[in-house]
């Protein structure tokens, strides 16, 4: 026997669910397994497949249809947005149903695809313990994450405009838009009043200088060097549609705001109903103390991991399910590092924004990207700093009196470990074949 074989006890085996029900999501259908103890014959399977549309009305019989079966547990892939429906029907129906990731339930090589094998597939999966749920957040966090997608969509959509806006300008041999010519922000309130300006049929250079604001007097030559073009009229128009349109995005956006933190508020741990601690401050606003971190990203991360983390065990177990943890490969003897996987881009965007703006402080965060960024790529840098603040975030949901507090740019340096550095040094040195001998300075 090899003496070195690993001995682990393992928790007790998950017992086979009796009766299970899979389902194959479509667009307009689903294919439906039913697994079942036999009625003559306990160690017998009886397994029922049939159709069913994918209407309200049709699943809701379907959950009652299961309801009289006793089925124990449901389960369905992640299939797009096309589960749904099936998901939220059934669950109000009393089932207990799971959301299972696609690459678990991948369909093994050798037998045919069709709708009614994999969902027997799923069935037999599912009643031998074999499948883990997906995350699947509480109904109010689902209305949350509704509203923090839609005004992260918005966002992006108010940035294309000003991009365009942008492109118009260049179109008409305006550089106002380039920070070293003209304008750092050309929709702030000096832009936005030359903007205004422009689209009203103002042509004069100098009349167009003075409605720049008081702080960039000193940029005026090149303000007029950038304002010196060929703008015509039908570069207004273009540019009086876009400046609407993204007016209405702006308002639209800042309505979505005052809801997000309305659903927030309504969900806060740390602030429930009948608090007798008014100053005490709310979620976001310890989330904010994280550099990096803005309250809109807050409200981001919020909407996607919810506020119970009961879920996540610890804040390993968040950032390995945000996919910002390298996967372990090992062959032989040979054990290395692979990608992080595609992950929730509604997540790891918003993250990966808090990261680099993080990495601009002179924070503990700023200095530990530096320190990365040194011998690593930028990308892994920016991944790393991005974990660091997701467990932060676990900490501060999980334990609602705690706070935020940096440890300083220069923790690394104040806990070096002398003894090893010195070791490392002397090994380097003898390696390039010197001798060396250390005396303690006085």
């Amino acid at each position: 026997m090899d003496q070195r074989a690993e001995v682990v006890e393992l928790e007790t085996a998950v017992e086979q669910v009796a009766r299970v029900a899979a389902i194959d999501v479509a667009k307009a259908s689903g294919m439906v397994c039913t697994r079942l103890p036999g009625e003559s014959n306990a160690g017998r399977r009886v397994q029922r497949t049939w159709a069913v549309a994918a209407t309200t009305n049709d699943i809701i019989a379907l959950g009652d249809h299961l309801v009289c079966q006793g089925i124990e547990l449901v389960v369905m892939e992640a299939t797009g947005v096309f589960w749904k429906p099936w998901f939220f029907l059934l669950e109000d129906r009393g089932l207990r149903v799971w959301l299972v990731n696609a690459r678990d339930v991948k369909n093994v090589p050798g037998r045919p695809k069709t709708d009614k094998l994999d969902a027997i597939w799923l069935a037999k999966l599912a009643e031998r313990g074999m499948l883990r749920p997906s995350f699947v957040p509480p109904a109010p966090v689902r209305v949350l994450r509704d509203l923090t997608r839609l005004r992260r969509t918005l966002t992006e959509d108010r940035t294309r405009y000003r991009q365009r806006i942008a492109d118009v300008l260049q179109d008409a041999c305006l550089k106002l838009a380039d920070p070293k010519q003209g304008l750092t922000d050309l929709f702030g309130v000096s832009g936005r009043a030359i903007l205004a300006a422009l689209v009203a049929g103002e042509r004069d250079t100098k009349t167009l200088l003075t409605l720049a604001h008081h702080r960039l007097k000193g940029k005026s030559p090149y303000l007029e060097q950038a304002l010196t073009g060929r703008f015509t009229g039908h570069h207004g128009y273009q540019v009086g549609m876009l400046l609407e349109l993204h007016d209405r995005l702006d308002a639209d956006i800042a309505e979505l705001t005052v809801r997000i933190e309305a659903a927030i508020a309504g969900i806060d741990p740390t602030r429930p109903p009948g608090d007798d601690h008014p100053g005490r401050p709310g979620l976001l606003d310890r989330l904010d103390e994280i550099p990096g971190i803005s309250r809109e990203i807050a409200a981001d991360i919020i909407g996607e991991i919810g506020v119970d983390m009961s879920v996540f065990p610890t804040g390993g177990h968040l950032v390995s399910w945000a996919k910002l943890t390298p996967r372990t490969i090992q062959s032989g003897a040979r054990s290395g590092h692979g990608p992080t996987g595609k992950g929730n881009r509604w997540i790891k965007g918003p993250l990966g924004q808090a990261a680099v703006a993080a990495s601009r402080t002179k924070t503990f965060l700023g200095a530990r990207f530096r320190r990365i960024v040194k011998h690593a790529p930028y990308k892994k840098a920016q991944v790393a700093v991005a974990r660091n603040i997701l467990e932060i975030v676990w900490v501060l949901i999980d334990n609602p009196d705690a706070r935020f507090t940096d440890l300083g740019p220069d923790w690394h340096t104040r806990h070096l470990d002398t003894a090893r550095r010195t070791r490392q040094h002397v090994r380097e040195l003898e390696h390039l074949g010197y001798t060396v001998s250390l005396t303690p300075a006085a």
